[in-house]
């Protein structure tokens, strides 16, 4: 390589003989990279939290007034609540046993309700899990909708189910959020800028559990939609 005067010679292309580049000095200008946008931001959300002391068991921060649409006082849920998992994005517990059947009916709660409901609800690929299970919506045009469900980021989502360790999201006014934390049943999400009653339920173990866990999810149904179910 031939080095022109003053210049590295790292910067001085290659010449073919006989042709000559219009602009021989001109590095050329390396890929764009895309930063990890996501997850740096996740990694800011659990920084931020772990300075916060927030307690996410403490209902405290719930609002006592309001609706509820839970049709009974919840049962305690036996035992100690579940691990959760250390990381607060995204908010999962520890897997814990559950029965076959129980699992199968849980991961189809929201096509069940959905087609049992289909003037007030919806089924399609939950937005706030990047569309990786089944979400449970509700309709854009009832005349009843809790205005609150057009929240930019929740976006008329009631529920969903996590796969992975058959926990859920569930959107519920802030009464009966109150009552599903009091009752271990679950915990608050852990970012500020969601709406107050979108909670963590936690994974039901068996079929009387899971008959508790669908109570929760009609009571998101009813205060996202306005409809008691």
């Amino acid at each position: 390589m031939i080095s022109s005067p003053g210049k590295p010679s790292a910067l001085v292309a290659r010449r073919r003989p006989g042709r000559t580049s219009p602009h021989p000095e001109t590095p050329r200008a390396p890929a764009h990279r895309k930063p990890c946008s996501g997850y740096w931001r996740m990694t800011k959300h659990r920084v931020k939290f772990a300075f916060s002391g927030t307690n996410l068991l403490d209902p405290s921060p719930l609002g006592e007034d309001g609706p509820s649409y839970l049709h009974a006082p919840l049962p305690r849920r036996a035992g100690p609540r579940p691990k959760i998992v250390a990381r607060i994005m995204p908010q999962r517990q520890h897997p814990e046993p559950i029965d076959d059947a129980t699992q199968a009916r849980l991961q189809s709660l929201a096509k069940e309700l959905g087609s049992s409901h289909p003037d007030l609800l919806e089924v399609r690929p939950s937005h706030t899990e990047g569309k990786s299970t089944d979400g449970l919506y509700a309709r854009k045009d009832l005349a009843t909708l809790n205005p609150a469900a057009r929240d930019p980021v929740l976006n008329h989502e009631i529920a969903h189910a996590h796969p992975a360790d058959n926990s859920l999201h569930v959107w519920l006014s802030d009464r009966d959020a109150r009552a599903v934390i009091e009752a271990n049943w679950g915990q608050r999400f852990p970012l500020a800028q969601v709406k107050s009653g979108w909670t963590m339920v936690y994974a039901p173990r068996n079929a009387a559990e899971l008959a508790t866990v669908e109570a929760i999810v009609k009571a998101g149904i009813g205060w996202v939609t306005g409809v008691d179910t």
